[in-house]
C-alpha cells in the first residue's frame, strides 16, 4: 500500500511540517517564528490558529494538496502520564491539550492542529512517543516534599529515535544499551536511558540547564521570593521562565548562530553567558551517569544545538572522561513520527487509545 502522511512538529520557536510517500521524503520545512511574531501571543494555545494557518500556507506553497493525504501525524504534547507507541488523537486528547493538564507547550499545538484538518480530510490523526512518556524508576519520582512529585516530561520521540539510530550504528542492541542522550533545543532534555527506557528526565520547563529561552533548575528559595514580590503576576512569571528566560533574558535573543558570531568578535559578556550554558548541559550529563552507575555506553548529542561546533566541543571537553560522545544534529523527529504512523497504517501495531479513568 502507498501512503501520504503530512507531519506536524511545533517547537518552542518553529514548526517543522514534512509531507512523506511512506519512508521517502517529499518535502520538509521548518517555519522560523521569532520572538517578535510569537510575544504579542499571551499563551502558547493562543498561537494555534496562527500556527494552523503557517502550515496549510506551507503545504500549499510547496504544491501539494491536503486531500491528497492518507493522515496526518503530530509530535505529542504535555499529556496525562503513558507508555510509548502510536496512539489515535481522539477527543479526550484534544481536551487534555488545550487545557494543558501538565503544562503550555508549543507541543501541545500539533495534535490540535492535525485533530482539526484530519477531522476536515475524514482521515485519522496519530501521534507518537508523546512528551509525557512515562517509564520512571520509582525512586527518581520523588521531588524532596510530598506535595511535589517529579515528573516525566521530555523529548521523548527524538531521544528514543536518536538512540536507536546510535545503537545501529554502534552494532549495538537498543534494548540492551545504556545511553545519556541530551536533546539540544529551546528548550533541553537530558536523559538516562536504562536498556531503551528513559528512567530518569529533567523537565525541560522547570530542571536541568538552562536553554536558549528558558530558565532551567533556580534556587528555590529566590524563586519562591521572586513570586511574592508582586513584581510579576503568575502568568507573567510563567513567561518569564519559559519563553523569556535562559539566554534571551541574559543577552535579548534565542539565535545561537548570532550570539557565536558576537562570541567570535570578542564580546566577553555574551561568551559568559554562552559557556554558562555548556557547563549546566555537561554537569546534567554528568549528574545522570550516576543513574546508570556510569555503565554509559554512550552520550549522544542531537537538537538544533548541536550543529554547532562550539556547544558540542565544549560539552565534550567535560564529559568525554565518561564515555564516547556520538554527535546527531538536528532531529529525527519527522521520520520517526511517519514510522509510527505507518506502522499502523500498515497494521504491523494496533493504535493505542488514550483513555482517561472516570473521564468521558
Amino acid at each position: 500500500m502507498e501512503y501520504q502522511i503530512l507531519v506536524i512538529n511545533p517547537g518552542s520557536t518553529s514548526t517543522k511540517i514534512a509531507i512523506y510517500h511512506n519512508e521517502k521524503l517529499l518535502f520538509e520545512e521548518n517555519i522560523s517564528h521569532s520572538t517578535e511574531e510569537l510575544s504579542k501571543y499571551e499563551r502558547i494555545i493562543d498561537q494555534l490558529d496562527f500556527r494552523k494557518e503557517m502550515v496549510i500556507k506551507t503545504v500549499k506553497e510547496k504544491g501539494f494538496s491536503l486531500e491528497e493525504l492518507d493522515a496526518i501525524v503530530a509530535r505529542g504534547g504535555l499529556l496525562r502520564p503513558l507508555s510509548g507507541g502510536t496512539y489515535r488523537i481522539n477527543q479526550q486528547m484534544v481536551n487534555d491539550l488545550k487545557e494543558g493538564v501538565q503544562g503550555e507547550h508549543a507541543s501541545n499545538l500539533a495534535g490540535l492542529i492535525a485533530f482539526d484538518l484530519a477531522s476536515k480530510l475524514n482521515i485519522p490523526a496519530f501521534t507518537v512517543d508523546p512528551v509525557a512518556v512515562d517509564e520512571f524508576i520509582p525512586e527518581a519520582r520523588i521531588s524532596g516534599i510530598p506535595e511535589i512529585e517529579r515528573r516525566s516530561l521530555s523529548h521523548a520521540l527524538n531521544i528514543k529515535a536518536t538512540a536507536r539510530q546510535a545503537a545501529r550504528d554502534l552494532n549495538l542492541s537498543f534494548s540492551e544499551c545504556n545511553f545519556i542522550v541530551a536533546h539540544l533545543g529551546g528548550g533541553i532534555s537530558i536523559a538516562p536511558l536504562l536498556k531503551g527506557r528513559i528512567v530518569d528526565v529533567n523537565n525541560a520547563n522547570e530542571s536541568g540547564p538552562f536553554s536558549p529561552e528558558r530558565c532551567g533548575q533556580l534556587p528555590v528559595g529566590d524563586l519562591v521570593r521572586l513570586a511574592f514580590s508582586g513584581k510579576y503576576t503568575f502568568r507573567e512569571l510563567k513567561k518569564r521562565m519559559v519563553g523569556q528566560g535562559g539566554l534571551t533574558a541574559y543577552l535579548g535573543t534565542n539565535n545561537c548562530q548570532e550570539i557565536e558570531e558576537k562570541i567570535k568578535a570578542g564580546d566577553e559578556k555574551v561568551a559568559e553567558v554562552y559557556h554558562a550554558m555548556i557547563y549546566q548541559i555537561a554537569k546534567e550529563i554528568g549528574a545522570m551517569a550516576t543513574v546508570l552507575k556510569g555503565e554509559v555506553d554512550a552520550i549522544i548529542l542531537t537538537g538544533g544545538l548541536a550543529h554547532s561546533k562550539m556547544v558540542t566541543d565544549g560539552i565534550t571537553e567535560y564529559v568525554q572522561y565518561i564515555a564516547p560522545v556520538k554527535v546527531y544534529p538536528g532531529a529525527m523527529e519527522m521520520l520517526a513520527l511517519c514510522q509510527g504512523a505507518l506502522r499502523v497504517l500498515r497494521r504491523e501495531e494496533e493504535p493505542l487509545e488514550y483513555i482517561v479513568e472516570g473521564v468521558k
